[in-house]
Parts: structure tokens; sequence; C-alpha cells
């Protein structure tokens, strides 16, 4: 069982529907220092800017692109603007981009003992399989990404979406 607390959190970072290019409303702030985010709220094909001050005129210092993850807040957010590192470059990233990684506390329910979840490249049922998970997988950890009843995940070292009907938690 989810705490509650934590049940409030995951609801508001991962709103209550599905978008196709922004999983977050524009009113969603999911940062909580010290742990992994993951870039939202830009097109897919563009990059959100890490810059060496908080500002947007300040010099950019490294670029993530949509959907990347391994940001790590490191500090309180300064107004709209957060302290960061992804392991190559430390600056500031504005907080409307950011999402956090929830906490591996999700487990594969109403999978039959016999068969197996799959994880997908994309969230389609026509998806390429990336890995399959046993009826009783758990430390499953959702990444900030939702598309209908789908949720992109990660599980020992995969990342992938699956149905969020075979997901514990929802």
């Amino acid at each position: 069982m989810i705490p509650r607390v934590l049940s409030l959190m995951i609801l508001v970072a991962f709103g209550a529907g599905a978008g196709i290019a922004t999983p977050f409303p524009a009113k969603a702030d999911p940062i909580a220092v010290g742990v992994e985010h993951c870039v939202v709220n830009v097109p897919t094909s563009d990059v959100l800017n890490m810059r060496e001050q908080p500002s947007a005129s300040a010099p950019i210092v490294a670029q993530k692109p949509y959907a990347s993850c391994g940001i790590l807040v490191t500090a309180e957010c300064y107004g709209n603007w957060c302290p960061a590192e992804d392991g190559h470059a430390a600056g500031w990233m504005h907080r409307r981009y950011l999402a956090f990684v929830s906490p591996a506390l999700y487990c594969v329910t109403g999978v039959a003992p016999w068969d197996v979840l799959n994880v997908r490249a994309y969230p389609s049922t026509q998806s390429q399989i990336r890995v399959q998970l046993p009826p009783n997988q758990c430390d499953i950890a959702f990444l900030p990404y939702r598309v209908g009843n789908w949720q992109k995940i990660r599980v020992a070292g995969w990342e992938g979406w699956a149905s969020l009907t075979y997901l514990s938690g929802q």
C-alpha cells in the first residue's frame, strides 16, 4: 500500500490524465530535492537548456532532450530556477520543464502466474518488446510520462512502456 502523502505527491506529479506531447498539466510542479528528474513540457524535437546562472539569458552549459532523465536537483529552487546536475554538467534549469521520477514502489499485478507483462519500446501493443516481467516483479519506478493507459517505467535497468492495468498503485 502506498502511504497517503506519497500518493498525493504522485497524483500531483503525474496529473490526472494523459497528454501526448506534454504529459503534465502546465501547473504541475513536481520538484523534489535530491532525487532524479526527467525533462517534460518541451516539444519532442526540442531541448531543455541548463544555464550557468538562474536566468534565461545566462550562457548554456548543457542541453537535455525531451524525455531524458538522470537530472538531479541539488538544492531548493530559486524562484523558477533549480540548481541541477546531470553527471557531466552543473547549472540551473527552469522548474516548469522538470519532473521527478517516482520511487521504485510499484509491482506487476493482475498477470497470471504462467504469464508475463511485456514492457514495450513505445506505448502500443504493436511496439517491440524490450523486456518481459514476471507476475511477481516489484521495484518498478514510474517515469513522468503517460499516454492513455500506458505508463513509462524503469525496472532492473530497463526503460519502456507498460499498461497501467497491470501495475500496482493505480
